[in-house]
């Protein structure tokens, strides 16, 4: 099978400023999605493109070695605050099948500011999905702290506060498991692109039940956390330092 890894990352950033090329344990925090790229596809026939609108970005991925092609330039339109991620993913999707004249088996999105997972997590992922002929897309997940049934709340019509979904049940261990999207990497079938869905959660999708820490960075606070996790090696699970 032939595969594409996606590495999108956007020059803007509110949250936290250049957060895609930022430091993190002495190295740029993008630095960690292209090594475990470069790691699956030393047992897949995949090419890795970097998706991003920053000359900067681009500057120095090249400085760090790796073959990625940066040859790509995301346009304006899937660059600012309201672009969707999926459009930018189908984009350079298009982009690397025009270039190398083929279409790909699969795609694989890596987020860059949700950097830990493993090579054989993608791994695992990429055979869990193509095992079940009806799934479309897997995405990656983690077992969430709340739950809908038992502990989460929302307003309902008449101003007052309900569980989010109804169901009978006494212990959150006893409701059914949900999970949060940690958002670290997306795997499509291309007959997931053939079918032109609009968003990444489909009545074929199937997840990845992340078997370790994994978080994405959204806040300054949370890039401060990961730091020290890497910085004095406090993860539960082997990771590329």
């Amino acid at each position: 099978m032939k595969g594409l890894i996606s590495i999108c990352a956007r020059g803007g950033s509110k949250g936290i400023p250049g957060k895609n090329i930022k430091t993190i344990n002495g190295r740029p925090l993008i630095s960690y999605s292209i090594e475990v790229a470069e790691q699956l596809a030393q047992k897949y026939d995949i090419n890795i493109f970097l998706s991003t609108d920053s000359i900067e970005i681009k500057n120095v991925v090249a400085s760090l070695g790796f073959s990625i092609d940066t040859s790509y330039n995301r346009p304006d339109f899937l660059a600012n605050d309201t672009a969707g991620k999926l459009d930018a993913i189908i984009d350079v999707k298009k982009y690397a099948e025009v270039k190398h004249g083929i279409t790909y088996d699969f795609v694989i999105d890596l987020d860059v500011t949700a950097p830990l997972r493993t090579a054989q997590d993608l791994e695992t992922s990429i055979k869990q999905l193509f095992e079940n002929e009806a799934a479309l897309n897997l995405f990656s997940v983690s077992q969430a702290h709340r739950n809908p049934y038992f502990n989460m709340v929302e307003e309902n019509k008449d101003g007052f506060y309900t569980l989010c979904k109804k169901g009978e049940f006494l212990t959150r261990q006893s409701a059914p498991k949900v999970y949060d999207m940690n958002a670290s990497f997306y795997v499509f079938k291309k007959k997931f692109f053939a079918e032109n869905y609009k968003t990444v959660i489909t009545d074929y999708s199937l997840v990845y039940d992340v078997p370790h820490l994994c978080f994405d960075l959204d806040h300054p606070i949370d890039f401060e956390f990961m730091s020290y996790l890497l910085e004095n090696r406090r993860l539960d699970f082997d990771f590329n330092y």
